[in-house]
């Protein structure tokens, strides 16, 4: 029997060639405004969110959000960030970071509001799999970074969590590049080292498009 297939799409460019896999996948992850979805919308399960920061406030605060068709399709939305966690980060990064003030604000009280009202299933992704992803990066010495980014905690998370043997995690929209403090080069690599040992495939993209 064929094991179940996650396509995990961020909001990088998705080639044409990777339509058809997304389609046909048993489970669809799209990132907080699934920019990348198009006319797929309608094949998105799980929209996985940045429930703190600017971000979180931006998606529970502006009603436009919650008629996203990729939003509307979800039935579940993943909250990344575990609000202790955040909350014990916020002194520590006052001091090495002031300009992120607002970092540390979370809103997983509005994404699980607005799940409630819909009918979606809400989670909040367990806080280990977020430490147990920054040691394995820190072990690739990066540049220092302040936490990973959205996407690979999501890949992690269905790594270690959600796929069995047999299952296939695919990943496309992935442009690995972004906000100057997640570690880039060292998620690039962590992702190089799964694709290696056949636990990710990256489905046909552009040379330029790198997963992390």
């Amino acid at each position: 029997m064929a094991g179940r297939r996650f396509a995990i799409v961020g909001n990088g460019p998705v080639a044409a060639d990777a339509e058809a896999a997304i389609l046909s996948a048993d489970c669809v992850i799209r990132f907080n405004d699934c920019r990348s979805a198009g006319a797929l919308a309608h094949r998105t399960d799980i929209v996985a969110v940045c429930n703190t920061g600017r971000p979180g406030k931006a998606m529970t605060e502006e009603p436009a959000w919650r008629l996203n068709p990729a939003v509307m399709a979800a039935g579940e939305i993943w909250s990344i960030r575990d609000p202790r966690m955040f909350a014990a980060m916020r002194a520590p990064l006052s001091l090495t970071h002031p300009e992120l003030d607002d970092f540390c604000d979370d809103y997983t009280d509005g994404f699980a509001a607005i799940c409630a009202a819909d009918g979606k299933r809400h989670v909040v992704l367990p806080a280990v799999t977020h430490k147990r992803l920054a040691q394995e990066l820190s072990a690739l010495d990066p540049a220092p970074f302040v936490v990973p980014s959205t996407g690979l905690i999501v890949i992690a998370e269905v790594l270690w969590n959600h796929a069995g043997a047999g299952d296939a995690i695919l990943l496309s929209g992935f442009g690995h590049q972004g906000w100057e403090w997640h570690p880039w080069e060292a998620e690039r690599l962590w992702v190089e080292a799964h694709v290696a040992a056949g636990r990710l495939s990256r489905l046909v993209a552009a040379p330029a498009e790198l997963a992390g």
